[in-house]
């Protein structure tokens, strides 16, 4: 049996002010990202990873560095990377902005995968770099217990594939920075081991 530990990346100070970044934006984790990022090395420090995925943009690098640092194997594959929004990326959370969002995501839900903004990416496009990044880590059976740092959006169409939920059930899936979904792979099925875990960013608070 395989075990998928799938977290988002910290939080970035385009985050924290509401700006859109997507996979055209390369943003550094701020500090409130880099001690979330170090909230869940502390708690998972001791999971014997055999391996660390991200995608190519360094907000996943910058959350996933501890790990690094240990020497384990790590993998960057773009078909981690984050949904891109085209023209929204890097335009601020205006009353525009969200109608235009809320007007999409309506579309995704009514199971209309082709839809994209100009110069950005569909549901079903970022399915087919995803799939692709699935396929490597599956094909590796040496490999028991793997890291998957990546980002919200993709993350959520990440688990509808694994899960075989249809994509328009996207939403069913909270992404706060940080937040863990950690998976089994065996008989070639995929089940949810924990969903949306934050304790460690319970135990940050605590401190």
């Amino acid at each position: 049996m395989k075990q998928l530990y799938i977290i988002r990346h910290g939080e970035t100070e385009l985050n924290r002010l509401g700006i859109v970044q997507g996979r055209g934006v390369n943003s550094d984790l701020n500090d409130m990202g880099r001690a979330q990022a170090n909230a869940f090395y502390t708690h998972y420090k001791n999971i014997p990873f055999d391996h660390i995925y991200t995608s190519k943009l360094k907000r996943t690098h910058q959350t996933a560095q501890q790990f690094i640092d240990l020497g384990l194997p790590w993998d960057e594959l773009e078909g981690l990377d984050e949904l891109a929004w085209g023209d929204w990326e890097g335009m601020p959370n205006t009353v525009e902005a969200r109608h235009a969002f809320k007007e999409i995501v309506e579309l995704w839900q009514g199971g209309n995968y082709e839809a994209k903004f100009k110069g950005g990416e569909s549901p079903n496009e970022v399915l087919l770099r995803l799939t692709k990044a699935v396929e490597v880590i599956k094909s590796r059976a040496d490999e028991q217990c793997v890291l998957i740092c990546m980002h919200g959006r993709a993350m959520r169409l990440l688990l509808c594939y694994l899960l075989d939920k249809p994509m328009s059930e996207m939403g069913d899936f909270p992404h706060q920075n940080t937040t863990l979904y950690r998976l089994s792979y065996d008989d070639h099925r995929f089940e949810v081991l924990d969903f949306n875990d934050t304790k460690h960013l319970k135990e940050m608070e605590e401190v």
